[in-house]
Protein backbone atom coordinates (compact mmCIF):
# COMPACT_ATOMS: atom_id res chain seq x y z
CA UNK A 1 0.00 0.00 0.00
CA UNK A 2 3.12 2.31 -0.16
CA UNK A 3 1.88 4.39 -3.00
CA UNK A 4 4.58 7.57 -4.52
CA UNK A 5 2.60 10.36 -5.63
CA UNK A 6 3.41 11.67 -8.80
CA UNK A 7 1.48 14.04 -9.51
CA UNK A 8 3.16 17.53 -9.94
CA UNK A 9 4.25 19.98 -7.53
CA UNK A 10 2.51 22.55 -5.95
CA UNK A 11 4.14 26.35 -4.88
CA UNK A 12 1.96 25.52 -1.24
CA UNK A 13 3.67 22.26 -0.89
CA UNK A 14 5.92 21.90 1.63
CA UNK A 15 9.47 20.00 0.49
CA UNK A 16 10.28 19.26 4.19
CA UNK A 17 7.41 17.39 5.25
CA UNK A 18 8.12 15.20 1.94
CA UNK A 19 8.42 12.04 4.36
CA UNK A 20 5.51 13.37 6.72
CA UNK A 21 2.68 10.49 6.87
CA UNK A 22 0.46 13.10 6.90
CA UNK A 23 2.14 15.33 3.85
CA UNK A 24 1.72 12.02 1.81
CA UNK A 25 -2.29 11.97 3.16
CA UNK A 26 -2.80 15.25 1.41
CA UNK A 27 -1.37 14.31 -1.50
CA UNK A 28 -3.34 11.40 -2.40
CA UNK A 29 -6.49 13.32 -1.21
CA UNK A 30 -5.73 16.03 -3.72
CA UNK A 31 -5.41 13.13 -5.99
CA UNK A 32 -7.97 11.70 -5.56
CA UNK A 33 -9.88 14.90 -5.67
CA UNK A 34 -8.46 15.62 -9.22
CA UNK A 35 -9.65 12.48 -10.71
CA UNK A 36 -11.54 13.20 -14.19
CA UNK A 37 -14.42 12.07 -12.36
CA UNK A 38 -14.71 14.95 -9.71
CA UNK A 39 -13.55 17.76 -12.42
CA UNK A 40 -16.46 16.43 -14.78
CA UNK A 41 -18.42 17.80 -12.09
CA UNK A 42 -16.47 21.25 -11.88
CA UNK A 43 -15.25 20.56 -8.29
CA UNK A 44 -12.47 22.53 -7.50
CA UNK A 45 -9.46 20.38 -5.10
CA UNK A 46 -10.27 21.38 -1.88
CA UNK A 47 -6.29 23.02 -0.78
CA UNK A 48 -7.10 25.16 -3.89
CA UNK A 49 -10.33 26.28 -2.55
CA UNK A 50 -8.75 26.98 0.82
CA UNK A 51 -6.19 29.11 -0.88
CA UNK A 52 -8.21 31.07 -3.00
CA UNK A 53 -10.52 31.36 0.20
CA UNK A 54 -7.52 32.47 2.54
CA UNK A 55 -6.31 34.79 0.33
CA UNK A 56 -9.69 36.25 -0.27
CA UNK A 57 -9.91 36.84 3.48
CA UNK A 58 -6.70 38.15 3.97
CA UNK A 59 -7.69 40.91 1.09
CA UNK A 60 -10.83 41.81 2.86
CA UNK A 61 -8.77 41.79 6.61
CA UNK A 62 -6.18 44.61 4.47
CA UNK A 63 -8.69 47.31 3.18
CA UNK A 64 -10.62 46.72 6.96
CA UNK A 65 -6.73 47.12 8.30
CA UNK A 66 -6.18 50.38 6.42
CA UNK A 67 -9.43 51.99 6.40
CA UNK A 68 -9.54 51.52 10.21
CA UNK A 69 -6.11 52.97 9.88
CA UNK A 70 -7.28 56.18 8.02
CA UNK A 71 -10.04 56.93 10.14
CA UNK A 72 -8.32 57.04 13.51
CA UNK A 73 -5.48 59.46 11.78
CA UNK A 74 -8.20 61.65 10.65
CA UNK A 75 -9.78 61.60 13.67
CA UNK A 76 -7.83 60.67 16.27
CA UNK A 77 -9.72 62.14 19.34
CA UNK A 78 -12.97 60.33 18.40
CA UNK A 79 -10.79 57.01 18.67
CA UNK A 80 -9.68 57.65 21.46
CA UNK A 81 -13.15 57.91 22.94
CA UNK A 82 -14.60 55.46 21.28
CA UNK A 83 -11.70 52.92 22.25
CA UNK A 84 -12.12 54.41 26.18
CA UNK A 85 -15.55 54.10 26.15
CA UNK A 86 -15.01 50.13 25.10
CA UNK A 87 -12.43 49.33 27.71
CA UNK A 88 -14.92 50.53 30.36
CA UNK A 89 -17.67 48.44 29.40
CA UNK A 90 -15.20 45.45 28.84
CA UNK A 91 -14.05 46.82 32.43
CA UNK A 92 -17.72 46.49 34.16
CA UNK A 93 -18.24 43.42 32.07
CA UNK A 94 -15.31 41.98 33.62
CA UNK A 95 -16.37 42.75 37.21
CA UNK A 96 -19.30 41.28 37.48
Amino acid sequence: MTETYTGDPEPGDIDEAADVPSARLDREADAILQRDEMRSLGVRPIRQALREDAGLVRDWGRVRANRFRGAVEEEPIRASIYALGIGVLIGLLMSR
